[in-house]
């Protein structure tokens, strides 16, 4: 990441420029991480000399374990032609990275105080931990600078000593959660409002908003998915499967086992229309569920959806937990990156027996929980959030306590589609028996306060959610 910064009067018209074809103004400075050990060693310099030899905060050396932890990234801004100009660095809070960094040591060369580089660097400081799916970023600011980092949009914690200097604790508002329900889920209820007008709209009274319908008068349960068409064109095989895999892990979490499936599917070309069909009938051996018909179309614009039918006497709703009851996340840690899909879809299926399979869709079902509810692209949180919404209760997960694979950061699993995730509230009646690598563990409670909250190792929560997900409203 290399961010330009200019105080150039032209810097206005770079767009300008760039449509116009002429030459863009030279930045003042650059801003990057370091790249070399003597950048680095720049920068520490700089630091003593400030905090050190001029401000008088350490008697001899800045230097602390943030310096030698090789996670920490050091930022600084350069002239053009090297010079340093100043620096700032962030890292993880936590011996394991569970998605809350810290920025701190951020100095600036005497000379360049006046051009604009210290809040440059706090910006570029914001932006990297937004990049790097950071959940809680913070830092303790001394009282004479609260003032700028409150003007560039950060939140004031309280006061605090450091080094035997009043500082005043900081927060930068991140919330990649939000942005991501608010994109996949936040026009659902008004946007399917109409269907309630028809008697048993959205389903029977308690399952307004699962991810299955229970079916009148009978033991079937129905639910259906559809692949966003990009990923039918750039991935066939992949969506071919998913298609399967989404629509099993709805019937799991209602406790219910699949009986068959229909489909639809468009394709442009007959490559990929057979590529799809290829993906799908691989899923649908796996999980020995058959495709009994549906609709198949060529010569159109991509589209994949799926409709399971499954079978429960007692369908398990997402709407019945209460204030109180714990949740827990039953979820499949084996597995890797979906190629391609990196920080947004785990796989862990694609490699998995049909036996083991199988223990996985009977897994909630044994568990018989008060509600649940799979894990769907609005991820972990907005899940959490959807059931909670459905209970017409708030949520609380404890980060430290999630169960994640190791590969995947604490930030990127609480958004991405876990591949197999399911979430419980309400003790079940047994422990499930579970394939190696599923792990099922509590990780949380349901609330009487709306809004869905993170709890961290320092006993700090912070809001994920402060609204409800969907719109639909208590199932």
């Amino acid at each position: 990441m290399i961010i330009p910064f200019t105080t150039s009067p032209q810097a206005a018209q770079a767009d300008l420029s760039i449509l116009a074809g002429t030459p863009q103004p030279v930045p003042s400075f650059l801003i990057h991480p370091t790249g070399s050990a003597r950048e680095l060693a720049a920068y520490r310099r700089l630091r003593r000399a400030a905090f050190v030899t001029e401000q008088g905060l350490f008697a001899r050396s800045d230097d602390d374990d943030l310096d030698d932890d090789p996670r920490t990234v050091v930022l600084v801004a350069t002239t053009p032609d090297g010079i340093l100009l100043g620096g700032v660095r962030i890292a993880p809070a936590t011996p394991a990275d569970l998605g809350w960094w810290t920025g701190s040591r951020l100095v600036t060369d005497p000379s360049a105080r006046a051009t604009g580089v210290g809040p440059a660097l706090i910006r570029a400081a914001c932006a990297h931990a937004d990049s790097a799916g950071v959940l809680r970023f913070e830092a303790t600011v001394q009282r004479r600078y609260a003032r700028l980092f409150s003007a560039l949009g950060w939140d004031t914690l309280g006061d605090c000593t450091v080094a035997g200097r009043p500082h005043v604790w900081m927060r930068w508002p991140l919330n990649p959660i939000q942005r991501l329900a608010t994109a996949t889920k936040s026009f659902l209820g008004p946007t399917l409002q109409p269907l309630r007008a028809v008697p048993g709209g959205l389903g029977p009274a308690g399952f307004h908003g699962d991810d299955g319908a229970p079916l009148p008068d009978s033991e079937l349960i129905a639910a259906c998915d559809a692949i966003i068409p990009s990923m039918v064109e750039r991935d066939p095989e992949w969506a071919g499967w998913c298609s399967v895999l989404v629509n099993v892990n709805d019937l799991s979490a209602m406790g219910a086992t699949p009986v068959g499936l229909l489909d639809a599917v468009g394709a442009p070309t007959r490559s990929i229309l057979e590529r799809v069909i290829a993906g799908l009938a691989a899923a649908s051996a796996a999980w020995r569920v058959p495709v009994l018909g549906g609709h198949t179309q060529l010569g159109v614009p991509a589209a994949l959806a799926v409709t399971a039918l499954g079978r429960t006497r007692t369908p398990i709703p997402a709407g019945n937990g209460v204030a109180g009851d714990r949740v827990r996340l039953t979820t499949d840690i084996s597995g890797q990156w979906r190629p391609g899909y990196h920080g947004r879809q785990w796989d862990s299926t694609s490699g998995r027996s049909s036996q083991d399979l199988a223990l996985m869709n009977q897994a909630i079902a044994s568990m018989r929980p008060k509600a649940a509810k799979d894990v769907s692209m609005a991820g972990v949180v907005g899940t959490l959030g959807m059931m909670a919404e459905a209970c017409g209760t708030g949520a609380e997960l404890d980060v430290v306590a999630l169960p994640r694979p190791a590969q995947a950061t604490t930030g990127a699993w609480l958004t991405c589609f876990p591949g197999f995730g399911i979430l419980t509230a309400g003790q079940g009646s047994c422990a499930p028996r579970l394939p190696k690598g599923v792990v099922s563990a509590e990780c949380g409670s349901l609330t009487a306060r709306p809004g869905i909250r993170l709890r961290w190792p320092d006993g700090v929560t912070t809001t994920a959610l402060a609204s409800p997900v969907t719109g639909l409203g208590q199932a």
